[in-house]
């Protein structure tokens, strides 16, 4: 916690901080404008892809929104406890995974994460590009120009993004609020075309826990961002409310729009998210279809930023383990460019019926995230309560060491159980196959990591790790640190 301390109003344009820490005299920002951004963030077109799969796999619709409901609330429950990390210990979030797998240990979850950031900024750039198809140029013209904008938002950084995300959310709940309400309307008194999922949709327990996953997997996937945009709040933030703040916006943006993705794969056949949207907003008038869409673009390219921003701040930290690197703004920018070359050549290379693709993304992030979150969380709040030698885990050879046997055997081994239960399009573990392809192997991931990891935390060094506590604080924050 600190002494209250006086804050600078000039902030510069562009941020100056990458994966460093940030000063109590830097912090600033109020709880409430977490809400909307997570809102924003959340509420974007691929969210939308993930309702589709329980229609797809014989669920009803009726069904498809108690299993996106249920699984959106459960993930967002793990990733909106993520939220209180920044202010308490100012740093990204990733980079607080020293502490439990050490500077190198931590390679991992750093890998996965990054593959979670770009895998989400190729499936951005598809849909958006697919979004504005409606002005002439090809994919060669508006990936790499989608990209670059995304970038550009990032490079400004921390501040532009709030600001970004929170005044998107106003023009996203207009738009989707009446999109939303002719599509009720117009379904709801239809009778299902041909070959749309609602006519033969029913009750599927396979399509119930495959649908619940998704949703949950899809939010937990989340976590690897909150404290990213929660560190520069002042420490003494209020963390229920905080928590609180974070949860709803993701949660309620989640369950909105995955909603809607079931509704119209339930009656659309071959359901396309950009091609829905635009059709049954264009039942209101000509044109409020592509007035949906393009708001949708907004957000996607919003996301982009944020998305690149991460991948930008794991990145650095990854290889911060194996060769120092200096937290500038020439390093994030050189970051952001990295993460915007490689978003392009493989949003290029993806096959265009990219919804398969998804969906098995989806599971595997929720396979590598699972184990981290567990044990991120249980370190937090049920090991350290919070208290960390921040000024050592920054140095990739301080008290946490380059490898934290606890963390890594818990993380592993909880990876490890999970794969019998894997149900992907390419792989089916033979428990999820003896239960007909339902994957529920994210419970057991969370429970067996989380588990092990308090059981070996039992032994820690608290006397030594307190002393260094003690003295980040000083160093850090000097006579402002109140121990």
């Amino acid at each position: 916690m600190s002494a209250p301390v006086e804050r600078s109003e000039h902030r510069p344009v562009v941020e100056q901080h990458s994966i460093d820490y940030i000063p109590f005299a830097e912090r600033h920002g109020k709880i409430w404008h977490q809400g909307p951004f997570w809102f924003t963030g959340n509420f974007v077109v691929v969210t939308m892809v993930t309702g589709f799969v329980g229609p797809s796999m014989g669920l009803s619709v009726w069904y498809s929104v108690l299993a996106v409901t249920l699984g959106a609330c459960f993930g967002t429950f793990f990733m909106a406890f993520h939220a209180n990390q920044g202010p308490r210990m100012g740093l990204p979030q990733m980079i607080q995974s020293r502490a439990q797998f050490g500077s190198r240990g931590a390679i991992v979850p750093f890998a996965a994460t990054v593959f979670v950031y770009i895998g989400f900024m190729v499936f951005d750039t598809i849909l958006a590009t697919q979004g504005i198809n409606v002005l002439p140029g090809a994919k060669l013209l508006w990936y790499p120009l989608i990209i670059i904008v995304s970038i550009v938002i990032a490079v400004i950084g921390h501040d532009l993004l709030h600001f970004v995300q929170r005044w998107l959310t106003f023009a996203l709940v207009l738009v989707f609020a009446i999109t939303t309400i002719v599509a009720i309307a117009h379904f709801s008194g239809s009778t299902p075309v041909h070959g749309a999922a609602a006519a033969t949709a029913a009750w599927t327990t396979v399509g119930f826990l495959v649908q619940f996953s998704l949703a949950a997997g899809y939010n937990i996937s989340y976590a690897v961002y909150v404290s990213d945009y929660t560190r520069y709040l002042p420490p003494q933030v209020s963390a229920p409310k905080l928590i609180t703040s974070v949860y709803i916006g993701a949660a309620f943006s989640a369950v909105w729009l995955m909603s809607l993705g079931a509704l119209l794969a339930s009656y659309i056949p071959e359901a396309d998210p950009i091609a829905s949207l635009r059709s049954v907003g264009d039942l209101l008038f000509p044109g409020f279809g592509t007035i949906t869409v393009v708001v949708s673009v907004l957000a996607l390219v919003s996301i982009m930023g944020v998305n690149a921003y991460g991948a930008m701040l794991t990145g650095s930290t990854a290889v911060d383990a194996f060769a120092r690197v200096h937290p500038t703004r020439t390093l994030r920018i050189v970051g952001l460019i990295i993460a915007g070359g490689v978003t392009l050549v493989v949003a290029l290379a993806i096959p265009d019926n990219y919804v398969n693709s998804f969906n098995s993304f989806v599971l595997l992030m929720l396979y590598f995230l699972v184990p981290w979150t567990a044990v991120n969380l249980v370190d937090f709040y049920f090991v350290r309560h919070g208290h960390y030698a921040i000024a050592e885990i920054l140095r990739p050879d301080g008290f946490y060491r380059r490898w934290a046997w606890r963390g890594v055997t818990a993380y592993s081994i909880g990876f490890l159980v999970m794969i019998p239960f894997f149900s992907l399009s390419f792989y089916t573990g033979p428990v999820a196959k003896a239960l007909g392809g339902a994957d529920f192997s994210f419970a057991i991931g969370l429970v067996v990591s989380g588990g092990l990891y308090l059981i070996f935390s039992r032994n820690l060094d608290r006397d030594a790790e307190a002393a260094a506590v003690k003295a980040s604080s000083l160093e850090l924050e000097g006579e402002a640190a109140v121990i």
